[in-house]
This record gives structure tokens, C-alpha cells and sequence, in this order.
């Protein structure tokens, strides 16, 4: 399955294709967080990209919650090759980049469509060498613009990071 049908797939689709694993999770909670097994780890079986919750005592509220970090885990480590020569930018992307972080507060950054385009925002940046000067060329945006977009999100901001210190560049501020 192709890792945009993955995020946009349903919790119940994503749920047949990965392992669930439910464990006791240690930590802050004293007796009630050691009596069950309610943490939860969710592991897609064909990347073996992972994700798991223990912040809440319902196991149901795990697994939902764990599904969702899923598609962002599968949308910050999965990269799709882009041929930059001609590239245009498709609705998802091009809706991003044009709305900028503004319209970006934590309810949308939990939607699938969200992740959907911050993984084609990451592949265009990868296959433009992690520099923000050539990504923001091919989008059609200010450099500012566009490291605003990366440095938004904390796992988005690592993730950017993580791919320009594998090519010596200096992290995004």
C-alpha cells in the first residue's frame, strides 16, 4: 500500500496491516498504572514504522491515540522519490504552503490530510538536498516561509533537522 493511502487510510484499515502490542507501562500513576495493561504499541509489519501511547489508564484511548502517531511517524520517515525538474506541487502541498503555519494549531496538526502533506513537503525537501533555499524555490515560497513550515512542529522540526545532518548541513534554528 502506498504511504499516503496508509495515513489516509481508517484507524480499522491501518489497525489489520500493523502488530498491536499492549503492555504495563511504568512511570508516574502510581498503583492504577501497573494493575493493566493498557499502554499500547502499534508497529506497521511491512516498514516497521512505529508508534505507541501510555498517557491515558483506557486502553481503547491508547490504541486510538497510538494509530495517530502512526500516521505521523509513517509520514516523517517514509520519503517518496521527487524528480525536481518541472515539479509542481499538488493540492494537498500547494494548500499547505499556501496557508502557511497560521492555519496550523494542534486539531489540524492530528489530521491525516495534515500528514499527508507534510510528507510531500519532506520529499521535495530531501530530493533538493535538505536546503531550504532550493525547496523553497521549487514550492514557489520565501525561504522564511518555508523554515517557518519545518520548525512549526517539534517532531516536523527533527525530522527536517535529522535529514540535513545526514548531508553536513547545520540544523534549522
Amino acid at each position: 500500500m502506498d504511504r499516503d493511502a496508509l495515513i489516509l487510510a481508517s484507524d480499522d484499515e491501518l489497525l489489520r496491516l500493523c502488530e498491536v502490542d499492549r503492555y504495563r507501562a511504568s512511570g508516574p500513576g502510581g498503583q492504577h498504572r501497573n494493575k493493566t495493561e493498557s499502554a499500547v504499541r502499534v508497529r506497521h509489519v511491512a516498514t516497521g514504522v512505529a508508534a505507541h501511547a501510555d498517557d491515558s489508564r483506557s486502553q481503547h484511548e491508547n490504541r486510538a491515540r497510538a494509530v495517530k502517531r502512526l500516521r505521523g511517524a509513517l509520514a516523517l520517515e517514509l520519503r517518496r522519490p521527487v524528480a525536481l525538474d518541472g515539479f509542481v506541487a499538488d493540492a494537498r502541498l500547494a494548500a499547505l504552503v499556501a496557508g502557511g503555519t497560521a492555519p496550523l494549531g494542534e486539531k489540524t496538526r492530528q489530521t491525516a490530510g495534515y500528514w499527508v502533506a507534510i510528507a510531500r513537503l519532506l520529499d521535495v525537501f530531501v530530493a533538493a538536498g535538505a536546503e531550504v533555499a532550493a525547496t523553497a524555490e521549487r514550492l514557489g515560497i520565501g525561504t522564511a516561509a518555508l523554515a517557518r513550515l519545518l520548525t512549526h512542529d517539534p517532531l516536523v522540526h527533527r525530522a527536517a533537522n535529522q535529514y540535513r545532518g545526514q548531508r553536513g548541513l547545520r540544523p534549522l534554528r
